[in-house]
This record gives C-alpha cells, sequence and structure tokens, in this order.
C-alpha cells in the first residue's frame, strides 16, 4: 500500500494497533530545542484574524455567535474556515469561526437557557424536533430517587453530568490516518456480524449491537463531512499533512456530534511525527513546513467552543473544552517516546502566545532525555501554559499507550472509555456525621437519620465512627447516582462517533471525584489534636465551631495528618467498590475540583479546621490556603502521600512558586524545576500544575485586565486564560499559597 511505503512492518499491518505502529516507526529525540522553528508569515496572518476574532468574542460577553436554526451535528454545517486561502489544517464546528451550534441531546432545557443567557432564542425548527424526543437529562430525572435529588440541591453531590454530556472520551482518532474510514467500518462490522450470532442475544448483548449500529451510521457520516471539505478519508493518509487533517476530521466529527464536559484528543505528537520523519526523508517538508502544519492544527484546536449555561461556568470557569494532548512519555522497554513533535507541540506556546487551550500534559518519567525536560521546564517558567503527569506511575496501569482525559485521568488509547461523574463534599459529608444526617444550611434530613453531636469537645474516635458511617451511605448513594446518569446518557445521547474509533469489546471506567479533601483532613487533624467544640444554632443544627489550641495541618510533610488524608481517601475508594457498577465499569477515583473550589465552599457551613462558612476550598489535593508553612518541598512531599492505586482518574496538584525562589536566573530556575519534578515524582506522586509567577502580577491583572491580555495560568487539572475568570474566583486563585522557600 502507497500510503504505508517505507513505514516498518507489524502486526499494526494485519489489525487495528496503533500503538505498535508508533513503536516500529516514531523516531525519538534525546537533544535540545536549538531546532525549532519560529512561525511562518503564513501563520502570523491566520493568528492576527484569529485574534482579532477572540476580541470581538470578549467584547460580546464570550460567546461570539449562536446558530440557534439547527442542531450540531456532523453534517448540520456547510464547511467553514478562518481563512479558506490561508488554512492549511481544514475545519470548524459551524460555518463560521467561534460560532457555536446547539445540541439540546443531553438537555433541551439546558439549551434553551444557555442560548438566552447570550440572548438568544433557539428556532421553532428545533423546538418541534425535540418536542417528543427524550434527552439525557429528562431520562435521568425520571429515574433520580427523592434522596439522589436532595444531595444534589445540598451539593453533597456536585457537577454530575445530568445535565449535559459527559465528556471524557478519547476517540483514537489516529485510527483514521493510520487505516482509513472504509477499513475501520469493515473491522466494525465484521464485529457486529460476530457478536450477532450468539447463541443467547441477552441484554447486554442486544445493547451492544445497536450500539455498533449507531457507530457505523456515524463513521459513515464522517468520510461526508471530509468529502464537504473536499478530503477522501476513506482510505488512509498518505503524508503528514493529511495525516494530521486526516487525524483532525476524526476529532472535529466527535466535537461536532457531542458537547462533552471535556474533549481530549490523546496522545497524537508522536504518530504524526512519524509521517514527517518520512516527508523529511523524502524531501517533500522542511523544519518551517512541519512547524507550521502544527501551529496551525493548534490554532484550530484554540478554536473549539460549546454551548453552555452560566450554571455550567458557576462549575467550570474560563468557558474551558479541555482539548487535552498528551506529550512523550517512555514506552514499555524503557525507550523514551519523546519526538522533535514534542518540541514542535510545545513551541505553539511561543509562535502562536500562550492559550489555556489545548491543555497540554507532559508524561513525565526519569528516563526522558534531558533536553526535552529543560525545554518543558523554560515553558512552564514562561508560559504557565503546561501540566505534569508521572508517566512512570501511570504506565505501569494503563500500558505505554494512554492518553489523559479532561484533565488528569488516564485511559488506553481505543480501549477504555469513562463515565465521568464530578465529586462529593467530602468535608459536607464530615458535617452530616456531626448533625446526624442532617444539611447544616438548609436542616433538611437527607442521609438516614443518626445521633447530633451535643455541644462539647468532640471526641475523635466517635466522630470518625459517625463519618464512616455517613462515607459508606455516601458511597453507595453516588455509585447509584452515577449508574442512572451513565445509563440514560447511553439510552439517550450515545457518543456514536468517538466510540467507534474504540475497540468493539471496551473496558470501561467509571470516575468518581471528591472535593473538600484537605477541609476534611485537616478538620479530623483539628478534632484529634486540639479542642474541638461544636456551636448550634436555633434549629439545634452544627453550625459553627470554636476550637482551642494548635493541631497539625495537611500540607507540611506530618504524618500525624498526612495519613489522616490518605486513610480518609482509601477507605472513601472501598467503599465506592462495594457497588457494582453500570455496565460491569471498574470504579476510579480523582482528587480534582477544576475550579469550583468558590462554588464548593458556598455549599459548605463552618467546618472544624476553622474555616469559615462559604469560604472557598483549596483545589484538588492542594493543602489550604496559607496553611503549608513549611515550604515548597515539604508541600508537595504531604501530597505525594497519596496513593494513586485508589485514585486512578488522578491526584491534582496545583503548585505555584515565585521566579526568584527557583533561582537568580532562567538557567537556575530551569535546573531547579525539573529536579523538583524528578523528586516529586520519584514519590510515585501523580501530578503537578505549575506556575512560576508573583501574586502581585496576578493582583494587578485582575485590576487591568489590559496589563496582561493573555495571561495564562494552571488551576486544577487544565489551565485558563485569568480574565475569564470572575472576580471572585480570580480572588480565590489569588489566595492560594505562592511558595516563596523550597
Amino acid at each position: 500500500m502507497n500510503a504505508w511505503r517505507n513505514f516498518k512492518e507489524g502486526v499494526w499491518c494485519d489489525e487495528i494497533n496503533v500503538s505498535n505502529f508508533i513503536k516500529l516507526n516514531y523516531t525519538a529525540y534525546d537533544g535540545d530545542a536549538s531546532f525549532l522553528e519560529g512561525p511562518t508569515q503564513r501563520t502570523k496572518d491566520v493568528l492576527e484574524k484569529v485574534k482579532e476574532l477572540l476580541i470581538k468574542e470578549n467584547e460580546n460577553g464570550g460567546v461570539l455567535d449562536i446558530d440557534t436554526e439547527k442542531v450540531l451535528s456532523i453534517l448540520s454545517h456547510k464547511p467553514g474556515y478562518i481563512d479558506r486561502e490561508k488554512d492549511i489544517i481544514v475545519g470548524l464546528q459551524t460555518d463560521e469561526p467561534l460560532k457555536r451550534g446547539v445540541s439540546p441531546f443531553a438537555g433541551y432545557r439546558n439549551a434553551v437557557q444557555a442560548c438566552r443567557a447570550y440572548g438568544y432564542e433557539i428556532s421553532d425548527k428545533v423546538k418541534d424536533e425535540f418536542i417528543y424526543r427524550t434527552t439525557h437529562n429528562t431520562g435521568v430525572f425520571r429515574a433520580y430517587t427523592d434522596t439522589m435529588k436532595k444531595a444534589r440541591h445540598a451539593g453533597i453531590l456536585t457537577g454530575l453530568p445530568d445535565a449535559y454530556a459527559r465528556g471524557r472520551i478519547i476517540g483514537d482518532y489516529r485510527r483514521v490516518a493510520l487505516y482509513g474510514m472504509d477499513y475501520l467500518i469493515e473491522q466494525k462490522k465484521a464485529d457486529k456480524n460476530k457478536i450477532g450470532e450468539a447463541d443467547v442475544l441477552d441484554e447486554e448483548t442486544i445493547h451492544l449491537l445497536e450500539d455498533l449500529s449507531k457507530q457505523l451510521d456515524f463513521m459513515n457520516q464522517l468520510k461526508g463531512l471530509a468529502l464537504d471539505y473536499g478530503y477522501d478519508i476513506s482510505k488512509p493518509a498518505e503524508n503528514a499533512k493529511e495525516a494530521i487533517q486526516w487525524l483532525y476530521f476524526g476529532y472535529l466529527g466527535a466535537i461536532k456530534e457531542q458537547n462533552g464536559a471535556a474533549n481530549s484528543i490523546g496522545r497524537i505528537a508522536e504518530f504524526i511525527d512519524c509521517y514527517i520523519e518520512r516527508d523529511f526523508a523524502e524531501g517533500v517538508l522542511d523544519e518551517k513546513g512541519a512547524q507550521e502544519l502544527i501551529d496551525d492544527l493548534v490554532l484550530k484546536l484554540r478554536l473549539v467552543r460549546h454551548l453552555r449555561t452560566p450554571e455550567y461556568n458557576d462549575l467550570f470557569a474560563g468557558d474551558p473544552v479541555w482539548v487535552t494532548l498528551a506529550l512523550a512519555g517512555v514506552t514499555g522497554e524503557g525507550k523514551s517516546m519523546c519526538s522533535k513533535t514534542s518540541f514542535r507541540v510545545l513551541q505553539t506556546l511561543y509562535n502562536l502566545g500562550p492559550s489555556a487551550e489545548p491543555n497540554i500534559t507532559v508524561l513525565w518519567s526519569e528516563h526522558l532525555p534531558q533536553g526535552f525536560k529543560d525545554f518543558c521546564a523554560q515553558v512552564s517558567i514562561d508560559t504557565d501554559s503546561i501540566q505534569y503527569e508521572n508517566d512512570d506511575v501511570m504506565r505501569r496501569l494503563f500500558g505505554d499507550d494512554y492518553a489523559i482525559a479532561c484533565c488528569v485521568s488516564a485511559m488506553k488509547m481505543g480501549k477504555q472509555m469513562q463515565f465521568f461523574g464530578a465529586r462529593c463534599n467530602l468535608a459536607k459529608v464530615l458535617l452530616m456525621a456531626l448533625n446526624g444526617g442532617k444539611d447544616e444550611i438548609e436542616g433538611e434530613q437527607i442521609a438516614p437519620e443518626g445521633e447530633v453531636f451535643e455541644e462539647k469537645v468532640l471526641d475523635y474516635d466517635k466522630v470518625l465512627t459517625a463519618y464512616k458511617k455517613y462515607l459508606s451511605w455516601m458511597a453507595k448513594l453516588y455509585v447509584n447516582t452515577m449508574n442512572v446518569i451513565h445509563y440514560m446518557h447511553d439510552k439517550y445521547a450515545y457518543e456514536r462517533l468517538m466510540m467507534s474509533l474504540h475497540d468493539t469489546d471496551v473496558e470501561r471506567l467509571m470516575a468518581f471525584g471528591v472535593s473538600g479533601m484537605s477541609v476534611a483532613t485537616d478538620s479530623l487533624s483539628a478534632i484529634k489534636y486540639a479542642k474541638v467544640t461544636p456551636i448550634k444554632d436555633e434549629r439545634g443544627i452544627i453550625n459553627d465551631f470554636k476550637v482551642e489550641g494548635e493541631f497539625p495541618k495537611y500540607g507540611n510533610d506530618d504524618d500525624r495528618v498526612d495519613l489522616i488524608g490518605k486513610e480518609l481517601i482509601e477507605y472513601f475508594y472501598k467503599e465506592l467498590c462495594k457497588t457494582p457498577a453500570y455496565r460491569g465499569a471498574k470504579h476510579t477515583l480523582s482528587i480534582l475540583t477544576i475550579t469550583s473550589n468558590v462554588m464548593y465552599g458556598k455549599k459548605t457551613g463552618a467546618t472544624p479546621d476553622g474555616r469559615k462558612a462559604g469560604e472557598p476550598f483549596a483545589p484538588g489535593a492542594n493543602p489550604m490556603h496559607g496553611r503549608d508553612a513549611e515550604g515548597a518541598l515539604a508541600s508537595l512531599n504531604s501530597v505525594a502521600k497519596l496513593d494513586y492505586a485508589c485514585c486512578q482518574d488522578g491526584i491534582s496538584n496545583t503548585f505555584s512558586i515565585t521566579p526568584d525562589t527557583l533561582g537568580k536566573n532562567k538557567r537556575e530556575q530551569i535546573e531547579h524545576l525539573t529536579t523538583m519534578l524528578d523528586g516529586y515524582f520519584a514519590q510515585d506522586a501523580h501530578h503537578l500544575n505549575v506556575n512560576v509567577l508573583n501574586r502581585e502580577k496576578l493582583i494587578a491583572a485582575m485590576n487591568d485586565p489590559t496589563l496582561y491580555p493573555s495571561l495564562t495560568i494552571r488551576v486544577s487539572g487544565y489551565a485558563v486564560n485569568f480574565n475569564k475568570l470572575t472576580r471572585e474566583k480570580q480572588e480565590e486563585v489569588i489566595s492560594r499559597t505562592f511558595h516563596t522557600s523550597m
């Protein structure tokens, strides 16, 4: 086959196996960044048009335009371009850049509310289409129990994907480029025929047969999308430009069909590099042209938009779509997977300027070449736009061909999918345990009735016993709530194209999450080591605490408190696993809060650690703001004690350090940051967001957005343009710990 000319053959030639293709054909690079090229004039011209559009979008309240006349889908819109004459990689979600489409399948009412929030009304045509259609949201609330609704309303369970598309499913878009759609369709048909020949067609088998029929329909529609742009993706890509274009068409079709909470593009750099190196060898591409291809792809990814409600933005601030793109890592044999294209992706942050999207994630390993580590550190220091995850930890569980969904969650490419499920508020469950199952804010009985603690010094063992009882109850409710959500999502808003780019026999993960981990940990520590006396209001509900004496605080490398947090997470995870998950999914757990710390805090009363009612939580697995007082390394050491084995959905740590603390000059800062990352991940720590900046810069940007219009910071699992945060969320970010000593 001409498309596969000069590639090393392997099992990938006889079956769908992109991982085998990459390992046989990528070119490892252990040099530095000196080969990189700046932007071409064409790139600069297109970038200027994008900047003008982004300014207009911002001036228009954050949404430039909405097409309310039709439902967004793969073939719903005519081709769109930034600049038809200058675009190299083509394709937009609608017919114009930054115009958002309406996708009501997850929730019609939400789509209406989102339009109205920006001054638009959904057309009568769309209304008529959905009069008799059941959406995911409608199905969920038909099945929800009263207790599920109460827990959701009170904010014990928050951010559940019951009114929006769940996201976090990563199609293996590389398959489109390597095999072409005709071969992929042929394989899906063969799978469907084989499954249909079973002696007994039970419920799950019938479910799978219907899934495959839906997948095949949308696989054919993807061919139609590409033809609209003048490309035939029925056959494999024949050069680097086609490989990127084919891959991007797969991704574009997926995000036109689904407006999920996260839309990772996966692990694509080393795959693309195979084609770039072949083009180099054939003399049809040079370094400037290779960088231009990557720049143009990234520009398209920066324009991905979904239509969201204001309530969604309260949860996930900054209008993120989490186009997570994973780089490097090593093979199972210990060989670095860093290629020149790994560098080229990072170079876009210079050529195009800092940006929150795509959510660039470096899979860090002690085996990565020093030149790549140094360039990553340089990019972090200069842009605050990338995050790091521990490849040496994840590779043990996920092999060497996994990608990151949303923020920090690993999945095997094309072999695993995820049922996403937001957060359980651990701090609020503790208050519920002290109040005998009642919500401390509204006073409603939500959990089974238990003993309300008296207004006397709390006994740690007694509190812990009650807390575990309510955590067990919470875990069961959480799993069953998720089961309802994902049953209905599969039924009414199934991700047809994304799932078609997976193996038919896919492994399912169910991703649970917690918020308030550090609040709950410090609260238990206060009860154990200080004197904590509850204070009741006129309703007889505990709504405040008197704290006397000192207690060890999470984030200072003190096992007395750090191990309380570690054991708390392990206990909750084990309780989750006791309740079976929908479609046999494997339970996973994350400590991750995105930018919802303000909202979580508002829904939570005063806590025994001295935090006042309504005050924001710390992000993810971070210590509470200002409590990690023993320096940067002690703070990192505390987080590193959390066990990834029971948190395979991720342990998010957002870390801010001032430039002067890292070193006197750039060379010293790079050396110290790479050393710090090596040391942190050597402890089997999982994740680190890195911000290298001063608090004063954020304060200045908050007070005058024109000073730093493109200021990008890492928050909790993703990056955000600081100016897109509400002032309240900006103030929460500013209140976090900025380490001024190692």
